[in-house]
């Protein structure tokens, strides 16, 4: 019993010895698995940086598409309201042909009397066409 007293003293002393190597942790460090973990701290910064830049890049990338699609609205805006004047200028047009159209036909009827009743001693000159100018496109850039 004396041994098994001894063996006992000793487990239980190795016992005590390993928990308190646990519970203040080891110091060493092999130099392998230090150079692995300055190697994986060295990674974790580089895609820090890295990680930095691209939400730079994306919150740059935002910025410029807001401004592209509030450019966008813009420009729709204005080619609604370009399109209605262009619409009311046209039914505007057609109204202005349509009464020149009806002032012409009494005049004409008038006109057609008289030529009857008396005739002309020279050809008339013959009328040139006139060219119509086209109005020029104007394009606004902001």
């Amino acid at each position: 019993m004396a041994m098994g007293v001894r063996v006992g003293r000793f487990v239980g002393g190795g016992a005590v010895v390993g928990l308190a190597l646990v519970l203040t942790g080891c110091d060493y460090w092999p130099p392998a698995l230090q150079t692995q973990i300055e190697q994986l701290r060295s990674e974790v910064q580089t895609l820090t940086a890295e990680k930095a830049q691209l939400q730079n890049q994306t919150a740059a990338l935002t910025k410029a598409r807001e401004d592209l699609q509030a450019q966008v609205d813009d420009l729709s805006r204005t080619n609604r309201d370009k399109t209605a004047l262009i619409s009311s200028l046209q039914n505007s047009v057609t109204a202005l042909q349509e009464r020149l159209a009806k002032a012409a036909k009494p005049a004409s009827a008038k006109t057609a009397v008289a030529k009857s009743s008396a005739k002309p001693a020279a050809k008339p000159a013959q009328k040139v066409p006139v060219k119509k100018k086209t109005a020029a496109k104007s394009v606004v850039v902001r």
